[in-house]
């Protein structure tokens, strides 16, 4: 049987600028202050989180401190007074002191004459181009799996979503965000997916789907994507966490004459972690605008400027696990990620196709700082999902905005099996799994998803003192003969059976350990004909007791939170590359190339470094200043006694 349904291109976007919106900081949030837990300002922050959100800031956040000062309220009496100067607030931003309102001239200079204001500055827009929209034909695929996925399929395949499924896991108890144009949940896709709650910041309603105002294809992209995560119709589409929870915001216009507003997307994200999401999911970005003057440039895709980036960190900062398109500038003049996909922490997701080729139009990194982007990739080239051509239809769609929706679905996964993760466990799973994990890029990052590795991935539960290593094995057929074998010197190794929790599913409580030692351990287990395998085949897992990350390919310890030694860029490199380090104040540092047999080559900065961003080129010659061989070096930075380590390529 044959479909008829519709193709529409996600492309990039064109800009324009309106400059009638402002954010108003605030000099602080109101008089007196505390964050003692019987304070009134405590108090009515803590009044605006879920229990969800409590528990899931407490698995990263200390007890007594998840009220940090971003999350008191704006204080009401500034909040007065603009009104009294007749001015209409249109965002709340608790988590930057702010609001964001229209003014004319003579309100802007109202505005900064007050004493309680900070400064204004202008809320940056852009818009959608017109969706490329084309009829096809699609045949049904056969697959073999439990669920039919019809059409679905081969983009979940791609990240081996299927056979996660065939254990049971959905995305059940997981509650995910999702940012974008609006969503038509009447569609035949959607309609038995489970919206906790949605919220439109553009009318500021709870209307998310079309309202008579809206352009007629304004909630076509969020459907789409909602779809591709959550949807399940029965032989046709299957989402990527079909059982997870949502809670949707409409933060997009795409009307031709008005603008996506960066204010809508801050103030939706702050209201969903106030709820409790546990994944945030946008399909959306931001870089160039109509006005220069206004515009972000690459400089500023640093992880620390523009407005999306810096709530999404905030989020991430308390224990959500934050997911973003990369972008589809890939092969235009900005080639680079977009924000807020150049956050620290915050997951930026590039395209890839059904040959897990990188996609030309997926956008590139490095970060302007020099950090790897995209993190990570999934399949955006014909990726199926819900049109809102007709309740009934569904379209396929090339994009990043594709791919992030998979990604996003991945990671409720992972969270619905262990629910004790932390985001940051998350994000460093997602980074060891990945298929380029061994040699991360600035085209595919640590590389293509994979559902299956990264719930197979050990990880560590701590409480009431202990350790507890969860172990799972998707793809292999294992019976209860699992041991885990491990070492604090690497040589020596004990033995624990480990206790069958589900079929594929084992655990195990760890013995007490000194503090900062390095634990090196493997699995085995015998199939169902008795032969006896390990896991890993080759090398170690190994974790640094007191912390939570478990390293099989990246830094133990994993990968920080924020940088002090950049990626140099480019990598390889035949002629100079670039090495950023961050310093938080005048140290003394020094920075020296070393050979793979640990020879020193050239010492490339020696003194006192800027407070901030500290640039060093290296042309791969020697402190002789003789041409280097080709081949693997290793840069050291000594930074007031501290040591941080990457490696490159050199080829000449």
């Amino acid at each position: 049987m044959k479909i008829l349904l519709f193709l529409f291109l996600l492309v990039p976007l064109t800009f324009s600028f309106c400059g009638g919106k402002y954010f108003i900081y605030f000099r602080d949030k109101g008089p007196v202050i505390s964050l003692q837990k019987n304070s009134p300002a405590y108090k009515k922050a803590i009044q605006l989180l879920s229990s969800h959100a409590i528990e899931r800031r407490e698995k990263i956040m200390n007890a007594d401190s998840i009220i940090t000062f971003e999350d008191i309220p704006v204080y009401e009496g500034y909040l007065d007074k603009l009104t009294d100067l007749g001015i209409k607030i249109e965002n709340k931003l608790n988590w930057f002191n702010a609001v964001s309102a229209y003014l004319n001239d003579n309100q802007k200079q109202q505005v900064l004459a007050q004493s309680f204001v900070q400064n204004i500055t202008v809320v940056k827009t852009i818009n959608f181009e017109k969706d490329v929209v084309r009829s096809i034909n699609i045949s049904k695929p056969v697959t073999q799996d439990a669920l039919d996925y019809g059409n679905s399929y081969d983009q979940l395949a791609l990240s081996d979503i299927p056979v996660v499924h065939s254990k049971g896991i959905s995305g059940e108890g997981i509650i995910v965000g999702l940012l974008d144009t609006g969503f038509r949940t009447t569609h035949e896709g959607l309609k038995d997916i489970n919206v906790i709650t949605d919220s439109d910041f553009v009318f500021h309603d709870g209307i998310t789907a079309n309202q008579p105002e809206d352009n007629p294809s304004q909630d076509s992209h969020g459907t789409y994507v909602l779809s591709v995560i959550g949807g399940y119709k029965d032989s046709t589409m299957i989402g990527a966490s079909y059982g997870a929870s949502f809670i949707l915001a409409k933060t997009e216009d795409i009307r031709s004459e008005t603008h996506i507003e960066e204010d809508n997307y801050a103030a939706a994200l702050e209201w969903m972690e106030n709820l409790g999401v546990d994944v945030t999911s946008s399909s959306l970005g931001y870089n160039i605008f109509d006005n220069p003057d206004s515009s972000y440039t690459y400089q500023d895709m640093n992880g620390k400027t523009a407005i999306v980036t810096k709530a999404a960190e905030l989020a991430f900062n308390r224990g959500v696990v934050t997911i973003t398109a990369a972008g589809n500038e890939g092969n235009v003049k900005w080639h680079y990620i977009i924000a807020p996909a150049d956050g620290f922490n915050t997951l930026a997701v590039g395209a890839v196709d059904d040959q897990n080729l990188i996609t030309p139009f997926s956008s590139r990194g490095p970060t302007y700082d020099g950090r790897i982007k995209p993190d990570i990739a999934a399949m955006g080239v014909n990726v199926f999902g819900a049109s809102t051509s007709g309740p009934n239809n569904f379209t396929y769609a090339n994009g990043t905005s594709a791919a992030t929706p998979i990604a996003g679905g991945v990671a409720a996964l992972l969270l619905s099996i262990y629910p004790h993760l932390t985001n940051l466990q998350v994000r460093d799973i997602f980074h060891e799994t990945s298929d380029n994990a061994n040699n991360p890029d600035n085209d595919r990052g640590y590389g293509l998803l994979s559902a299956a590795k990264a719930i197979s991935f050990p990880n560590l539960k701590s409480g009431d003192g202990e350790y507890i290593l969860y172990k799972s094995f998707i793809d292999s057929h294992t019976n209860s003969n699992v041991q885990l074998h491990y070492s604090t010197d690497n040589i020596n190794f004990d033995i624990l059976n480990m206790k069958t929790e589900l079929p594929y599913k084992f655990s195990v409580n760890l013995p007490g350990f000194t503090f900062n030692q390095v634990i090196s351990f493997y699995f085995t287990y015998s199939d169902e004909s008795g032969n006896i395998h390990r896991d890993p085949e080759i090398n170690n897992y190994k974790f640094l007791s007191g912390s939570m990350n478990i390293s099989l390919n990246l830094p133990l310890g994993g990968l920080p939170t924020n940088y002090v030694l950049s990626n140099n860029y480019p990598n390889p490199f035949n002629s100079i590359t670039r090495i950023n380090f961050v310093a938080s104040a005048n140290l003394q540092a020094e920075l020296i190339v070393y050979d793979i047999l640990g020879r020193k080559v050239k010492t490339i900065f020696k003194g006192i470094s800027y407070n901030g961003i500290n640039t060093v080129f290296w042309d791969g010659t020697t402190d002789n200043s003789v041409n280097s061989a080709s081949g693997i070096y290793f840069y050291v930075l000594n930074l007031n006694g501290s040591l941080y380590t990457n490696k490159m390529v050199y080829l000449k």
